[in-house]
C-alpha cells in the first residue's frame, strides 16, 4: 500500500491528460478502430451523475461494431473508492462496463465486466 500512497500524493493528471496507463490503452483501441471492431471511442467525453453533486468520468467511451455502448474504466491499480463507484454507475446505466487492467509483466490487458 506504500506503493499506492506514493502514487496518490503525486496528485491527478488535469481533465483530458491521459496517463501512461490510459495512452497504452488509447493504442489499443485506435488498433481496433482501424479494424473495425469498434465503431467510436472517446476519452473522458461522457460524465455520469450519480447523485447531486456526485459524477462518474468514465476514462473511455466505446462503441463496440454492434452499437453497444460500453465504458472501459483504465486502471493501473484499482481502488476502493474507484471501484464502488464504477460498480454504482454501472448499476444505474445501462452500458456496458469493463475494468481494464495491464496484465502481469505488461503482457496483454485483463477484462473484469461489472
Amino acid at each position: 500500500m506504500a506503493h499506492l500512497a506514493r502514487l496518490q500524493a503525486l496528485g491527478r493528471l488535469p481533465a483530458g491528460t491521459m496517463n501512461r496507463t490510459e495512452a497504452a490503452y488509447d493504442l489499443v483501441l485506435k488498433q481496433r478502430l482501424m479494424a473495425g471492431e469498434i465503431q467510436w471511442y472517446r476519452f473522458e467525453g461522457v460524465k455520469l451523475r450519480l447523485a447531486d453533486k456526485t459524477f462518474y468520468t468514465a476514462d473511455f467511451f466505446v462503441m463496440a461494431a454492434d452499437g453497444q455502448l460500453e465504458v472501459h474504466e483504465v486502471k493501473g491499480v484499482w481502488t476502493d473508492d474507484a471501484r464502488v463507484k464504477t460498480k454504482v454507475a454501472a448499476s444505474m446505466y445501462p452500458f456496458r462496463f469493463l475494468g481494464i487492467r495491464r496484465g502481469k509483466r505488461n503482457a496483454g490487458w485483463e477484462v473484469e465486466e461489472f
